[in-house]
């Protein structure tokens, strides 16, 4: 569950409760988390230590902020803990929100409940953890909603790197092993009415194995590990 932090002064929480409007029919969600030493891609940390690991969770920060930036779409930041008023999601093109929710399935529940209730009629949301993902695999997203209830970007490991909905399938956020190799099968089990879409799979950084095909990554760990 996002908490609140107020010993932070670079934090403004207030802007959780900020209401904007749309000036898209189309919305996209990055859920991310709060770059900080030992809180991040902890189970990359336990191969190459935590330092290293934040740094590359920085970079694909980076890579995520990049290709949003290009979204035919109003782009939200979901941060995990506390929203930054001055970091790469420059304000003028990205707007901040907080994630609450028991698990992950209510936080994305609740972040694309809000912007429904704010009038848009598509909404895509995305990890911050994939360096294959681009701004095609999102414009694909968004025009496969045209046509279809649901879209969803398979990861290999079993889950899934993005999902776009026009209204709320409130069974897809319920019942699942959150980070597991069910995950993607069990959503599509209760998507089984519905017309959808599934996008090329793609591979999501986790693990030590996750990152060793990327030469980008390799500065960021020893190499001969």
């Amino acid at each position: 569950m996002g908490l609140f932090n107020t010993k932070n002064s670079d934090s403004n929480n207030e802007l959780a409760t900020n209401f904007y409007f749309p000036s898209s029919k189309n919305a996209l969600i990055i859920f991310t988390r709060n770059p900080e030493l030992g809180k991040c891609k902890t189970r990359l940390a336990k191969s190459i230590g935590e330092k290293s690991a934040l740094d590359i969770y920085k970079y694909l920060l980076q890579h995520t902020a990049k290709i949003s930036k290009e979204a035919r779409a109003d782009r939200y930041v979901f941060y995990s803990e506390d929203i930054k008023k001055e970091d790469l999601w420059d304000i003028t093109t990205f707007r901040k929100k907080l994630q609450y929710g028991y698990d992950l399935g209510a936080r994305m529940e609740n972040a694309f409940s809000e912007l429904f209730q704010m009038g848009y009629e598509k909404i895509v949301i995305i990890g911050s953890d994939l360096l294959d993902l681009t701004s095609s695999h999102i414009e694909k997203a968004f025009y496969s909603l045209n046509k279809n209830d649901v879209v969803i970007g398979p990861a290999k490991d079993g889950g899934y790197y993005l999902l776009g909905i026009k209204k709320l399938h409130p069974t897809i956020f319920k019942n699942k092993v959150w980070g597991t190799s069910t995950v993607l099968k069990d959503t599509l089990n209760d998507i089984q009415n519905c017309t959808f879409d599934l996008l090329e799979e793609l591979n999501d950084i986790d693990t030590f194995e996750d990152i060793k095909p990327y030469q980008e990554l390799k500065k960021f760990y020893n190499t001969n590990d």
